[in-house]
Parts: C-alpha cells; structure tokens; sequence
C-alpha cells in the first residue's frame, strides 16, 4: 500500500491482552471509528475496517480474518488493502456489503442521481470496495483464533444485521454503533428497526464482559457502572424523540411529509442524500408506536394526539 496511506505518527492504541484498540480521529467520531486487532496465536483477527485501518500499517495490513459487526460505508473503508482475506458478516447485512445494490437497498431507495452521488461519496472518502465473496455468519457465531475465541451475538436495530461481538479470554465486547454518543440511537435506514433497536438496547446490558468497545466517539469503557449510565441516557433518547414528535403535533395535524420538514433527527434547513429518507423512516417507526399505544389517531393521511 503506498507509504502515504500510513499515518506520520503512531496510532493511538490501548491494549488488553492480545486485543488492541486502535483510536481514530476524535476518538473514531464519524467519518471515522475504532480499530479492534486481535493478535490470535494461529489467527490474526480485525473488526470492521474504520478509515484509521488505513493508518494503522503492518498490525493491520498482516490481518488473516475480518467479522463485520454490521455493515455502513463506515464500517469498511478498509476492506480495499485486504482483498483476498476472508470477510463475514451477519446473513441479514451480507448483501449490503457484497454489492452496491445491496447498499442501496438497506439505505432505501433513492432517485438515480442521489445514488451516483452517494457512491461515488463513498468511493472518495471510504475506498468503498464492494465484497461478493463476503461469508455470512448468524447469531451465536463462533471463530475460534487459537489463543482467543470471538463470539457474535445479535442486537438488530441499527442494521438488520447489527451484532455486538465479544473476545474471550479478555472479556471485551465490541458494542458498535451501540455507540452511546450524545446523537442517539440511529434507525432511519430502510433495514433498521426501532422495536428491535429497543430490545437490543435491553440486551447489550445483560451480555458478559470486563471491556466495552464502541465503534465511534466513547470508545472504551472498563467500569461496569460507568457504562450502564451512558447506555441508559442513549436509550434515553429515544423517549425524547417521542415527546419531541407528541410536542410537534400539538399546535395540530401534520401529515408525514410536514413532520419530515419540521425534523426529528436533524435541524431545519440540514441537506444531505439521506436525510430526508432518513427522517421519514425514523417518524414513521415513532408514529406507529404511538398509534398502536392509542396516543395518536390518523385521519386522511394526517396525525393529531389522540
């Protein structure tokens, strides 16, 4: 790979046994992540590919395994400087990683010229490098390193596909875009679910480990307690959300358009390809919990509070 892809200085890195932790930018902040390398006695594992992976050098370049917690542009911007290594996903994300029409479809669907521009995006800033030789993997999947054993467990929401995986004997669960940062939970993609979002939240809470990992901004957390309270104010957000949406219909009727206009996720005025898509999804998702609790009625295409 040529020399400039390398960083000039090292990346920061913390260790725990044979799992590292490779930091990128701003503590992996979007468009960035978290590097996790596992240094296994017969097997030398990666989890997802951030845009550090690019900077990291030999300790990553010398990868023999990659298992994708789920599958964003985000997530493998490093698949490109491993092309004949072995990469698994869970079965629910695999399309989106083995061709540009499985991206497309777990984002949703968006006019022609949007989804040049969104590749071409992603080709620019992410070495996006579609995979069809990609293996799929389910819940409960075992890889076994030799010295260390990986462990997925399925917390859908995020993605279809999204899973938390755990490296024993170090006790660290990579987490993913369970990421606890100050945005929320994010679900407004055509593959993600708010109800399965809620159960996994619940979930991740109860899986064993010493070590949490997050793919963007916290990072790492080694007290039990510390990260219990941050998941609880993340999970939080999403009652905000709802009273936010039950706030906004209370000067009147809204059809879904309008809401969308208005914004849940993101300010007034905010333009990016996916942003209104992203938006409408994750209205609708709000809008259907709270029809189906009887807090809101629909007449004519138009929501009021019931």
């Amino acid at each position: 790979m040529p020399a400039q892809e390398h960083a000039k200085h090292p990346v920061s890195h913390r260790s725990f046994g044979r799992v590292s932790v490779y930091f990128g930018e701003r503590s992996g902040k979007y468009p960035d992540g978290n590097q996790i390398l596992i240094r296994g006695s017969e097997v030398r594992a990666a989890f997802d590919t951030p845009l550090v992976s690019n900077h990291i050098g030999t300790a990553f370049d010398e990868t023999e395994l990659v298992v994708l917690g789920h599958v964003h542009e985000d997530h493998i911007a490093g698949l490109h400087r491993l092309p004949n290594v072995p990469v698994h996903a869970h079965i629910n994300d695999l399309p989106t990683v083995q061709n540009w029409d499985g991206m497309m479809a777990a984002y949703g669907n968006m006019d022609p010229r949007q989804a040049a521009e969104m590749r071409a995006n992603f080709e620019r800033k992410f070495h996006y490098t579609p995979r069809p030789d990609a293996i799929g993997y389910e819940d409960g999947a075992v890889w076994d390193l030799g010295s260390n054993r990986i462990t997925a467990f399925h917390l859908p929401g995020h993605t279809a596909g999204h899973c938390a995986l755990l490296i024993e004997p170090e006790d660290v669960l990579f987490i993913g875009d369970i990421d606890l940062t100050g945005f929320g939970p994010y679900y407004g993609d055509a593959c993600s679910n708010l109800a399965d979002f809620r159960r996994s939240l619940a979930a991740v809470a109860q899986l064993p480990a010493k070590v949490w990992v997050t793919s963007h901004h916290r990072g790492i957390y080694t007290d039990r307690a510390h990260f219990l309270r941050d998941l609880a104010t993340f999970t939080g957000k999403l009652d905000e959300r709802e009273q936010k949406l039950c706030n906004m219909l209370k000067s009147g009727p809204r059809t879904l358009e309008e809401l969308v206009q208005e914004r849940l996720l993101y300010p007034p005025g905010y333009d990016a390809a996916w942003v209104e898509g992203a938006e409408r999804r994750t209205i609708s998702q709000h809008l259907a919990e709270l029809l189906a609790d009887g807090r809101l009625v629909e007449y004519d295409g138009r929501y009021q509070l019931a």
